[in-house]
């Protein structure tokens, strides 16, 4: 039964994708992230339907009338580059004892595709809000389940993998879970609907609890600097310190006896079996770079090499067994495709950054609180919250992440041209105070309320007087 529900919810997608690209996208994005197709047990858990969605609603965006080219930028450019270096080191000068494969590559293809897209179809401040929506429900919709399962077991459960693609792995899935949480948050102090308001809050410490269930101790380092941003990014410090220091307290206090352990044996590291691994398997990423600065030893070959790299195999590590990831996206990155990929996928990070800040300083200027401000911080978080988790997980390829780094660059031409116009085009507000302004508010899911709201801005004093 679920398989025909699946069958007929894609199906039926198909043409929709076609005739509006950007539900194309959402159902994609749906896809990727829910993997409903996971949900089914039979013959529809292995049809591509992602791969026919992504087709048709390309073929849509081809034909239709009004499309508009991706936009054009340092990042679109890193990202392009990013495929041709990553393309000719794992294509022509990789090493490794087998061919090199062509497949893992052409997915890597599709997820930069699949963000540049994203730049052609997403240019209203609406259709960024309604992307934010689906994403944020994708990820809630396991974090709720995992979450009230744990409530109800008291916290007797193991989530040992997620629901499939990047996302199984069960650090992975702590990684997007925790990614998800500013998003969340988003949705839920910014909608108008006091319902709706509550359900998405209330998803969050859900959400939070699946992660500890992952018994990830990068996923919870990585949350816990995701509460840190958006606690020093909230304009009550205080009470977000509180919070989260009770939070803190609760999950150690319920938290399963095996968690704990995994937890407190961060600050043994250099003994923990699963520690130490990592620190191993770091100092033969090195030695990867070392040997190849330029173009690394191949895209996903870092364990066909590991051998090769290994000052002390075991016979174990000799016959393919017992070899490890690099348990670093940095790393795995530098060593795999080499200096110059691994130069532009830190710029690649680090100039979303800067967009953010920038969009930010400038968005202080104009208001004491704004759509735009809220924005920043949260894609600050969900990105830092990556930067770390990053650290100890082998996702360099993160479809993600470059998603992320695409809705951030949409989020930067809309905030910017909205900026900018009010700049042009001052309203007055009904008081016809001196320095403030009348916008819109945020529009709620499903929602355009009425009235308005005001943002205070800055006096700018006449020359002269």
């Amino acid at each position: 039964m679920r398989d025909i529900l699946v069958t007929l919810i894609c199906l039926g997608a198909l043409p929709l994708a076609f005739k509006k690209p950007f539900v194309g996208l959402l159902f994609f994005s749906a896809l990727a992230y829910m993997r409903l197709q996971d949900l089914a047990w039979g013959f529809a858990r292995d049809m591509r339907w992602s791969f026919y969605v992504a087709i048709v609603t390309f073929a849509g965006y081809l034909m239709s009338k009004d499309k508009r080219p991706p936009m054009l930028n340092g990042r679109t450019l890193i990202m392009v580059l990013l495929v041709v270096v990553v393309g000719i080191g794992h294509l022509f000068l990789a090493e490794g004892r087998e061919a090199a494969d062509v497949s893992r590559f052409a997915d890597y293809v599709k997820i930069i595709g699949v963000a540049i897209f994203t730049t052609a179809v997403v240019r209203t401040r609406e259709q960024l809000r309604i992307l934010i929506w689906v994403i944020a429900m994708c990820f809630a919709f396991y974090g709720v389940k995992a979450g009230v399962a744990g409530i109800v077991k008291l916290g007797d459960v193991y989530i040992k993998r997620g629901p499939g693609g990047m996302i199984e792995d069960n650090n992975d899935f702590a990684l997007a879970l925790a990614m998800s949480i500013p998003l969340l948050l988003h949705l839920g102090t910014s909608e108008k609907r006091a319902i709706l308001s509550k359900g998405v809050m209330l998803m969050i410490p859900l959400t939070m609890i699946a992660v500890v269930l992952t018994r990830s101790r990068g996923g919870t380092l990585a949350m816990a600097f995701c509460m840190a941003i958006l606690v020093w990014r909230s304009q009550r410090r205080l009470v977000g310190m509180t919070l989260v220091g009770l939070s803190a307290i609760a999950v150690l206090a319920l938290a399963p006896k095996e968690y704990k352990e995994r937890i407190y044996s961060i600050k043994d590291y250099q003994s923990e079996g699963s520690a130490a691994s990592r620190l191993r398997a770091w100092a033969i990423a090195m030695r990867m770079v070392q040997a190849n600065p330029v173009w690394g030893v191949g895209f996903g070959r870092f364990q066909q090499n590991y051998a090769d790299y290994d000052p002390h195999p075991t016979p174990e590590v000799l016959a393919g067994e017992g070899v490890i990831v690099a348990h670093n996206s940095y790393l795995q990155i530098w060593a795999e495709c080499g200096s110059i990929a691994f130069g532009l996928y830190l710029l690649l990070i680090g100039l979303s950054f800067w967009d953010i800040w920038t969009i930010r300083k400038q968005a202080r200027r104009r208001y004491h609180s704004s759509w735009i401000l809220s924005y920043c911080t949260m894609f600050e978080a969900a990105l830092g919250t990556f930067v770390l988790g990053s650290v100890f997980l082998n996702r360099a390829h993160f479809d993600l992440i470059y998603h992320y780094v695409a809705i951030v660059m949409v989020f930067g031409h809309v905030a910017r041209q909205e900026m900018e116009n009010e700049s042009r085009y001052p309203t007055r507000s009904r008081a016809g105070h001196r320095g403030e302004l009348t916008l819109s508010p945020a529009r709620g899911f499903g929602r355009t309320p009425g009235g308005s709201v005001r943002f205070r801005a800055p006096l700018i004093p006449q020359r002269g007087n």
